[in-house]
């Protein structure tokens, strides 16, 4: 145990060092949640590698440095309203349940053995956040609307109906390219019903799938 935790303070100060952790709320949330619980059992040794891990199905988790200028564009805080599209292992959920506490916390995943194997590592680190089963690229219109749409697979655009389900004010964050493997990191902020968006470089995910997104 303290060789993980040791291992997980180590990967923390390097992000810090390297500015892909800029806040204290994100440190915090990183020093809290245990990577090592939302990878498969073989790669354990490996979860506190800043490097993307294939977690079966075709998808990954992502590199923490990665996940961290995600979290620190997203301008998190307790209260906000979050709707994640992708849970995949887990463990971005589980640090935005730390963010923004994990009632406000739905995670939407479309592969039904990922959806079982991210919910079932969340139920076993005590994270009470809702997954749903279904298409992300259509939102969750039942909850809407959203402070935050958080995207974590490439879509090649933006949907409408992630537009249409955030609130005034509110970011919709996503890796968002024509094509499968290069994308560049967008935020959008509504403004008056209209959407301001600023570019954070590129980076490479998996492709999202669904009826606004990538086709299988």
């Amino acid at each position: 145990m303290g060789s993980i935790i040791d291992a997980r303070e180590k990967l923390v100060s390097s992000l810090e060092r390297f500015r892909y952790i800029k806040s204290n709320n994100v440190k915090k949330a990183f020093l809290t949640v245990d990577r090592s619980n939302f990878v498969p059992e073989s790669l354990k040794n490996e979860a506190y590698l800043d490097t993307p891990l294939p977690i079966g199905w075709g998808q990954t988790i992502s590199a923490p440095s990665m996940i961290a200028i995600m979290l620190e564009v997203s301008e998190l805080s307790k209260g906000l309203k979050i709707l994640e599209i992708g849970t995949g292992s887990g463990y971005n959920a589980a640090l935005l349940a730390e963010l923004c506490g994990e009632e406000n916390v739905i995670s939407i995943e479309r592969i039904p053995e990922v959806f079982t194997f991210g919910k079932e590592n969340l139920e076993r680190a005590r994270y009470k956040v809702r997954i749903i089963l279904g298409d992300g690229t259509k939102g969750y219109e039942e909850e809407a609307p959203y402070d935050r749409i958080i995207v974590t697979a490439a879509a090649p655009q933006i949907p409408n109906s992630w537009k249409s389900q955030i609130k005034e004010k509110g970011m919709i964050i996503a890796p968002v390219g024509t094509e499968r493997y290069y994308q560049e990191l967008l935020v959008l902020r509504k403004k008056d019903g209209n959407f301001e968006t600023k570019k954070h470089g590129g980076c490479v995910f998996v492709p999202l799938v669904g009826e606004n997104g990538w086709k299988e």
